[in-house]
């Protein structure tokens, strides 16, 4: 096994850890912190497949702005925290349905990647931008949109004087 496997494993298992720390957390700022770290282990694992670019924006983009607009929208909506936001019955629903999207996955993931080799700099990362910002423009653009609409709903939301 490489170092390159080894880093690889390691990641996944911290990551899995956060995750599954994040859905059974009692606290909502703390599952936003787990949150955090798994989404940090993703962008540590494009770091190990030798995608620069992808890595940095996942860093920038999900455990920056997306984190830190949840947090902001929890403290202006002044939305329950604790454990009575986050109690659910149907765990064990939740764990057989979790469970049966996993094992599905992972026969895919198997299926599909049966023979693949990680190769180091397959895709330069210009090539990944220019594909990002030659094709796929709109999608980034309408995601900054409905980030804008989201934080405009949660300030009018937690105005008192509004009725």
């Amino acid at each position: 096994m490489s170092s390159q496997e080894i880093v690889f494993v390691v990641l996944g298992i911290v990551g899995l850890g956060a995750a599954v720390r994040l859905v059974t957390a009692r606290n909502v700022v703390h599952a936003a912190l787990y949150l955090v770290v798994s989404l940090a282990m993703v962008g540590g694992t494009y770091l190990v497949l030798a995608a620069e670019f992808v890595a940095f924006v996942q860093v920038l983009i999900y455990v920056g702005a997306i984190v830190v607009l949840l947090l902001f929208s929890l403290m202006l909506t002044r939305a329950p925290i604790g454990r009575e936001a986050l109690d659910n019955q149907q765990r064990g629903i939740s764990a057989l349905v979790a469970l049966g999207i996993l094992a599905g996955l992972a026969f895919l993931i198997q299926d599909a990647f049966r023979d693949a080799r990680i190769e180091p700099d397959a895709t330069p990362t210009g090539a990944v931008g220019v594909s990002i910002f030659q094709n796929f423009v709109l999608p980034f653009e309408l995601v900054s949109v409905l980030l804008l609409a989201a934080l405009i709903g949660a300030v009018v939301l937690a105005r008192k004087d509004l009725p």
